[in-house]
């Protein structure tokens, strides 16, 4: 097997969109993509209306079964960073397949990351916005995210 490339990148402050766009070429041209912090992420938009864009999926049922839920959608920042980068991959592919593999999404910095320099895109940043916009763990607690105290 031979040996990839690896980038890190800090999702901090960053356009979850462009992001992801610059993540998904990144690994189709064979590079390894370590992501941390994905909960510092940002959507932009009014926070009751991206919640509620979110949201809107969970209400879908079936008509012979309405009980039955069908759609699952993540709830926690880095699943939903990486369903997001997923989208943006040719996944009915094999290329897009070994890519989406070469992917790893955190939510922090784990520790044996600690002394590896991170970069960040200036494409992606969020300093570029000029409207409001909500992170992805304020996104994930709205649906239900269980997960550790940020």
């Amino acid at each position: 097997m031979s040996e990839h490339k690896t980038i890190y990148v800090d999702a901090t402050n960053q356009i979850l969109g462009r992001l992801a766009s610059i993540i998904a070429k990144k690994l189709l041209n064979g590079y390894r993509v370590i992501v941390v912090n994905a909960e510092k992420a940002v959507v932009s938009g009014e926070r009751v209306r991206v919640i509620h864009g979110y949201k809107l999926i969970e209400k879908v049922t079936t008509h012979y079964n309405p009980y039955k839920t069908g759609i699952r959608r993540p709830r926690s920042p880095h699943n939903i960073l990486k369903r997001t980068v997923r989208g943006m991959l040719p996944m009915d592919k094999p290329k897009g397949r070994n890519a989406y593999k070469r992917l790893r999404v955190y939510n922090g910095v784990p520790p044996e990351l600690g002394k590896v320099e991170f970069i960040r895109f200036k494409k992606a940043d969020a300093n570029r916005l000029g409207r409001e916009y909500i992170t992805l763990a304020d996104i994930a607690k709205e649906l239900g995210w269980k997960g550790v105290k940020i």
